[in-house]
């Protein structure tokens, strides 16, 4: 049976209380559980002692016996100095998706068509200019 250490939620709507409890990994998130180790109140301001309450010492002994603790109970271990969590790196998290990308790029030529047909380029003036002189200048 693989073991889990996670939260439970309670408290009314819109008003959320939570208890860090070890259940079965296949039991629902507020169905059954093997033992509560502590509780979560996130109503509470984050300086306040109350926020988190961890029964350390019980919470070693599932991790030694092999329960998995989910992302946020791990943040809660980490806090308490009973289990470092690992860092995490996702450097593709920000980057768009692909037909973000192609949309992006469908609006960049679309503006690039537009800018060429806004500015005409120029008809060769200076060729004009540097010309031989003319008869009529010669004349003179």
């Amino acid at each position: 049976m693989s073991v889990s250490i996670r939260l439970s939620r309670g408290g009314a709507k819109k008003r959320p209380y939570y208890r860090i409890v070890v259940a079965s990994s296949r039991s629902p998130r507020d169905g059954s559980f093997i033992e509560k180790i502590g509780s979560y109140n996130p109503m509470l301001a984050k300086d306040d002692a109350k926020r988190v309450v961890l029964d350390t010492e019980r919470a070693k002994h599932w991790l030694s016996v092999g329960a998995q603790p989910t992302d946020r109970v791990a943040r809660f271990l980490d806090a308490a100095g009973v289990k470092e969590r690992a860092a995490r790196n996702n450097p593709n998290k920000a980057e768009p998706g692909e037909k973000a990308k192609e949309r992006a790029e469908e609006r960049a030529e679309k503006a690039k068509a537009a800018a060429e047909a806004a500015n005409p380029p120029a008809e060769e003036p200076a060729a004009e200019e540097a010309a031989p002189p003319s008869e009529e200048a010669a004349e003179a």
